[in-house]
């Protein structure tokens, strides 16, 4: 059995997400919490979020057993860029690229 959790146009780079997912990825859901927990990037923070919402996802949807649910899949994908001017000398502007992310965290159970 799987299950997923999906957070959307999430204001940090896909570059950066990855970077965490990849310290995540096929790890328990005890060891990920606590690489989570010690993790100062702002991703970290909020792959938490995702990772708390995946499992009760697994809790109340399946009734599944978390102590044998591991990280089967973690995904980072490019979301939209938000698109911003900032005025510049002798009436120019210069345009600034704000990237957003959708982070995707599925769960699956030992036992398949």
């Amino acid at each position: 059995m799987e299950v997923q959790a999906i957070g959307k146009r999430l204001r940090v780079s896909p570059r950066k997400a990855q970077l965490v997912a990849n310290q995540i990825r096929g790890k328990s859901i005890e060891e990920a919490m606590a690489i989570l927990d010690l993790d100062v990037q702002k991703s970290a923070r909020l792959m938490k979020k995702i990772l708390d919402s995946a499992i009760a996802n697994a809790e109340t949807n399946l009734g599944a057993d978390i102590d044998q649910c591991t990280i089967s899949e973690v995904y980072v994908n490019q979301g939209a860029r938000m698109k911003r001017f900032r005025a510049r000398a002798r009436g120019r502007s210069n345009r600034i690229i704000k990237p957003t992310c959708h982070i995707t965290i599925a769960l699956s159970d030992n036992l398949d």
